[in-house]
């Protein structure tokens, strides 16, 4: 398992370059997986319309850009007591890596 000093800081940039949230992970498609999941569920994978999701390293001029999803699925039969009958699943698809001239 990855130490916290492995985690990097992805900020989730808007349209207009306003960066409105931040997801950590190891690489920048594990931040991915985690805006994915935020965005709107269908009612299945192939029901839902990928969205275009622009995530800057911090520290970095990089932007990484992926296109995600997400849907709505049962949870697995052997699910804790705690977890929701229905769960979130999100997957991405990775676009290309921008360079921003000015952060």
């Amino acid at each position: 398992m990855a130490q916290d000093s492995d985690k990097r800081n992805f900020a989730l940039r808007e349209g207009n370059g306003e960066e409105t949230s931040v997801f950590s992970g190891g690489t920048p498609r594990q931040a991915a997986l985690k805006a994915a999941r935020r965005l709107d569920p269908a009612s299945s994978e192939d029901d839902a319309d990928p969205t275009e999701l622009r995530l800057r390293e911090k520290g970095t001029h990089k932007v990484h850009v992926y296109e995600g999803w997400a849907w709505e699925e049962e949870a697995p039969d052997d699910k804790p007591d705690w977890m929701p009958g229905d769960i979130t699943k999100g997957n991405v698809s990775k676009q290309g890596v921008e360079h921003l001239d000015e952060i």
